[in-house]
């Protein structure tokens, strides 16, 4: 085994008790207030935005440090277009029977269907890819780990990135999602694992009531 070659750790702040629960406190009800958008506008964002807050999301934890995802940041209303395309003709499909019954009555409170206008509207869709195999360093070919987890975890970093820019966010999941490994030139070692929606609301924007219902703590957490 090679020697471990660490560093010390900087950039960590210990913080007074009361600031911890300020903070704390501040971050929850800055995050309560997102919520998933299907009614954005095309004001157009800025993709130095876009690229700091994914910055941000490259530095999640992952297994091995591997950091197997990529991010297809798409713009141009074209391709933009044939992805609406795609994924309005899987979901067709998924509306039309494929998804069961009993998926179909839990996605009604949402009022969901297969017409999906946001995918053009908004200025940015980021298509976000899960890589079977990497490494830390690029051009390595090593096995993975851990890679749905790792890629959920920097996705989640991503989604917080962008509402604290001040951006609205849609996880959206067509299935199969083979067609965004086409439309992004991504090798089909890399799995499609959501695509991300991200500008600013439209001015009538709506969310529905029932995505206002989240679960208090004695039900989501248990402390042993």
């Amino acid at each position: 085994m090679p020697p471990r070659d660490h560093l010390p750790l900087s950039g960590f702040q210990a913080r007074p008790e009361a600031e911890m629960r300020a903070r704390a406190e501040a971050f929850h009800a800055e995050i309560r207030c997102r919520h998933s958008l299907r009614d954005f506008s095309d004001r157009p964002v800025p993709r130095d935005i876009i690229e700091t807050c994914i910055r941000a999301a490259g530095t999640a934890p992952s297994g091995a440090n591997h950091q197997p995802w990529h991010f297809a940041v798409i713009g141009d209303p074209e391709v933009k277009r044939q992805v609406r395309t795609a994924a309005e003709a899987e979901e067709r499909a998924f509306y039309g029977g494929k998804a069961g019954a009993e998926w179909l009555q839990a996605l009604e409170p949402l009022g969901t269907d297969a017409e999906k206008p946001f995918l053009e509207a908004a200025p940015w869709l980021i298509a976000i890819f899960a890589q079977r195999r990497g490494g830390p360093e690029a051009g390595l070919d090593l096995k993975n780990y851990y890679v749905s987890e790792s890629v959920g975890i920097a996705t989640g970093f991503l989604i917080c990135a962008l509402h604290h820019a001040g951006l609205a966010t849609l996880t959206h999941t067509p299935k199969p999602m083979g067609f965004l490994n086409e439309i992004c030139g991504r090798p089909d070692s890399e799995r499609p694992f959501v695509l991300l929606v991200t500008g600013y609301p439209a001015a009538d924007a709506t969310i529905p009531r029932h995505a206002t219902i989240k679960k208090p703590l004695e039900e989501i957490a248990s402390f042993l």
